[in-house]
């Protein structure tokens, strides 16, 4: 049986990443790309989506789900090491860089900086995210946010469990949104619905001359 389609906290983003990589074209690299959902839904949109993730569970989903998908490559590794030289898929220049759930899965720093060096220049990086609850007012808005939370998955019969390898986030909020404005000048955080948070930053097309 082919894979089916779902709903839950992460594909509730997917409109809105499928808008911008269709609005970008070209290239789209997802990272932590799990059982491929978001890669079948980009596809109709861009040139190409590669994506990368080191279960080989969920990859073996993903296959089955792009067997048929030509603009679609799949790779298993760690996205923090895989190489950029030769033919590799990762190799400089994706217009758009994805990643869904998958950052707090990585050392912040590093993973924002090798994410930023794949974009080519004019490129979107967009991250949905999970972060820790640290803060008076992490905790006041999760709350207030359960049950219309709980509502929105009744509505959309959520699918809670899709297979996925799954982590507790470290950085706060506050964490993450001093290390994008630290590493990507001009990014912008927000909180989201469904505990996410958003990350967008778009690559400067020229270096600034002083």
């Amino acid at each position: 049986m082919a894979p089916q389609t779902y709903w839950n906290h992460n594909a509730a983003y997917h409109p809105e990443l499928c808008a911008i990589a269709a609005e970008q074209g070209g290239r789209v690299l997802d990272i932590g790309c799990g059982d491929g959902l978001l890669m079948e839904r980009l596809s109709p949109h861009v040139r190409e989506v590669v994506g990368v993730d080191a279960d080989p569970c969920a990859l073996e989903v993903a296959r089955e789900r792009l067997s048929e998908v030509p603009n679609c490559q799949v790779v298993q590794g760690d996205f923090l090491e895989a190489t950029e030289s030769g033919d590799a898929p990762w190799q400089p220049g994706f217009d758009t860089v994805l990643c869904v759930a998958s950052l707090h899965h990585m050392p912040l720093r590093p993973a924002l900086r090798r994410a930023a060096g794949l974009l080519a220049p004019g490129g979107r990086l967009c991250v949905v995210g999970l972060a820790a609850r640290r803060s008076p007012l992490d905790v006041l808005v999760a709350a207030l946010s359960v049950l219309p939370i709980r509502f929105m998955g009744l509505v959309h019969r959520e699918a809670r469990d899709v297979g996925v390898v799954v982590a507790e986030p470290y950085e706060s909020l506050d964490e993450i949104r001093r290390t994008a404005a630290e590493l990507l000048p001009g990014s912008r955080v927000r909180r989201r619905l469904y505990y996410r948070y958003s990350l967008n930053w778009a690559k400067p097309t020229a270096t600034s001359r002083t």
